[in-house]
C-alpha cells in the first residue's frame, strides 16, 4: 500500500500543479476566449482532483510534503512562463506542461483500472470514464497547443 499512496499522492501534486497553472493562464487571457477554455478545463481538472482525493482517503492520507513540493515546482513554472512572455512561446509552454500532466493522469485511471478494478476501494469511481475524459482533455489541449506553436513560429519568423 505505501508503494500506492506514493503514486496516488504524486498525481495528487500534478493535478494541483495543474490548478495553479490553469489559474495562471486564466488571469492571463482574461477577457479572450481563451479564458473559457481554461476555466473549463479547471473545472474538469478540478473533478480529477476530487476522485484522487477520495482515492487516497479510501487508501492512505495525503502528503503535506508532497504538497509542499508542487507548490515550489509551480512556482519555478510561473517565472519561467513570465520569463518567456505572456502569449507565443511562454503560453505554449505552459500547454506542453498541461498536456503531459493530463496524459499522466490517464496512465494513472489506467494502471488502476488494471491492477485494482474489483476492489471494493473503488466502488463508485468509473475508471474507464475517468480516462476518456482525461483522453478527451489531451485531444483539446493539443490542438490548442499546435495551433499556438503555428502562431509563435510564423509571427517569430517575419
Amino acid at each position: 500500500m505505501k508503494q500506492l499512496a506514493t503514486y496516488l499522492n504524486d498525481h495528487l501534486a500534478g493535478a494541483m500543479a495543474a490548478l495553479e497553472l490553469l489559474e495562471k493562464l486564466m488571469k492571463m487571457q482574461e477577457g479572450n476566449p481563451l479564458e473559457k477554455f481554461f476555466r473549463e478545463l479547471h473545472t474538469e481538472i478540478s473533478g480529477d482532483r476530487d476522485v484522487l482525493k477520495k482515492l487516497i482517503h479510501r487508501f492512505t492520507s495525503e502528503s503535506k510534503v508532497r504538497q509542499a513540493m508542487t507548490w515550489l515546482m509551480e512556482k519555478f513554472g510561473r517565472i519561467k512562463i513570465k520569463a518567456s512572455g505572456e502569449d507565443g512561446l511562454g503560453l505554449l509552454e505552459a500547454l506542453e506542461v498541461l498536456e503531459l500532466g493530463i496524459t499522466g493522469k490517464q496512465l494513472l485511471w489506467r494502471a488502476l483500472s488494471a491492477s485494482l478494478g474489483e476492489s471494493p476501494l473503488l466502488r463508485g469511481i468509473d475508471l474507464g470514464q475517468l480516462e476518456e475524459q482525461a483522453i478527451r482533455q489531451q485531444e483539446r489541449v493539443e490542438t490548442l497547443r499546435l495551433e499556438t506553436a503555428r502562431e509563435t513560429f510564423l509571427r517569430s519568423g517575419k
